[in-house]
């Protein structure tokens, strides 16, 4: 395993090399060098922006100071988005949430409090040239195939938004590994900072420049839910790494939230599903009530054990027939050829009924629970982008669910880190 991973490592290291050196990036670069120093000793910007006693009342609230980005984080999203919901809750499916959230809060909060309690130290670390240089090459990754999308159908989706329909998953799917990219080269600025080879004022332009560049890619396609993780796993990094202040995260959730409602509202007023006199609350709320409309129907024919044992969440491998929301599509006799999102729990309880809400979320509750407390307990760069990472995906997952084939990957990879870092600290193996 260590001599692939060493060739891999070379490889990645050589191309990275290979294109900085190129004239283009050498430009680029030289150009965002010089901005940053204008922007790190700009006197203009520093009496312009706020300071970190901002909103002083925010800052001395002890739950946002310490624990806004703990796992239940996910349990208060998922009750706002019920919250939204124009219709109630079936007693069938108010039983299934309330089950999945006990499986989840005994998942993230019960049972980490057995584990890791001696002193433990990193096991798995990782040099910040090679982690560089994988993200670099992700990026890269990403970037070839935005052009391949937008040259496969003819224009940019975001000022076109009904060509969005003609995107191929095969050219999308490598384009969204520019979070991944953008997770691990914030990580490595953030490990820069901790060694003060980086202020933390570099730092904050350099987290800028990260989301600006995402952006541009990611809203050009016309896709929300991408935009979003990069904001959340750039917020929770500079969180946790001491990049960002308290008002900041706030004021950054406020701006996601408005995302979520301005990119929405513009889609619907382009393809006339709604008109300019209705508010950008109410796509929202209509949002959650179709999504909860879903779920209750998935759960009314999954019952206690189940229908697709396992269908839905295997169409997510590259290859399937249909894929996961296709499949929650034709499962509720709709055409297969719609995507649903079945929020978070509906994959679970259409493949496994209630009982596999409870495993699931449970699973899902044990790696965020685990992975926030080896991040508190390690203060590295490397685990806070992980946990970062997965939080956001599962954050966001409470609408769209967990279905993506590479998001899955993430979680794997999560869990099989996790439980090394178990083993070898509590003396396991």
């Amino acid at each position: 395993m260590s001599v692939i991973y060493n060739k891999i490592v070379v490889i990645l290291n050589k191309i990275t090399d290979e294109f900085k050196k190129s004239f283009i990036f050498t430009t680029i670069f030289s150009i965002l060098n010089f901005i940053e120093k204008k922007w790190v000793n700009s006197f203009f910007f520093k009496r312009l922006y706020p300071s970190g006693n901002f909103l002083g009342f925010i800052q001395k609230n002890k739950i946002l100071n310490n624990y806004i980005f703990s796992p239940l984080i996910v349990l208060v999203v998922f009750s706002i988005f019920l919250l939204l919901s124009l219709n109630r809750l079936s007693f069938s499916l108010f039983i299934s949430i309330i089950i999945g959230f006990v499986a989840f809060f005994i998942g993230s909060v019960v049972i980490p409090k057995f584990l890791l309690n001696n002193t433990g130290k990193i096991i798995i670390s990782f040099k910040s040239k090679d982690m560089y240089s994988l993200g670099f090459c992700l990026i890269l990754v990403s970037v070839v195939f935005f052009f391949i999308s937008i040259v496969s159908v003819g224009g940019i989706p975001i000022l076109n938004p009904s060509i969005r329909y003609l995107l191929k998953p095969i050219f999308t799917m490598p384009v969204f590994l520019i979070i991944p990219g953008i997770c691990i080269i914030a990580s490595v600025y953030l490990k820069y900072y901790h060694e003060q080879k980086i202020t933390r004022q570099q730092a904050r332009f350099r987290f800028l420049c990260l989301i600006i560049l995402s952006c541009v890619f990611l809203l050009a396609l016309g896709y929300r839910t991408p935009l979003l993780a990069v904001l959340l796993v750039i917020i929770i990094m500079g969180y946790y790494g001491d990049i960002l202040a308290v008002w900041e995260v706030v004021i950054g959730a406020l701006i996601g939230i408005g995302a979520i409602m301005g990119i929405g509202y513009y889609r619907s007023l382009s393809e006339y599903t709604v008109s300019s006199a209705i508010s950008p609350f109410y796509t929202l709320q209509t949002r959650a009530d179709f999504t909860l409309h879903v779920l209750d129907l998935l759960n009314y024919i999954g019952g206690n054990f189940g229908i697709t044992h396992g269908d839905i969440l295997t169409g997510a491998i590259p290859g399937s027939e249909l894929g996961p929301r296709m499949m929650v599509g034709k499962l509720i006799d709709w055409r297969s050829e719609v995507t649903v999102t079945p929020s978070l729990i509906g994959q679970m309880v259409a493949d496994f009924g209630k009982i596999g809400v409870g495993v699931e979320m449970f699973i899902l509750g044990f790696i965020l629970g685990i992975g926030f407390k080896i991040m508190r307990k390690t203060n590295n760069y490397f685990y806070i982008g992980l946990y970062s990472l997965i939080l956001s995906y599962s954050i966001l997952g409470v609408e769209t669910g967990i279905l993506d084939i590479q998001v899955l990957v993430y979680f794997g990879l999560a869990l099989f880190i996790y439980l090394i870092y178990i083993a070898k600290n509590d003396n396991l193996c």
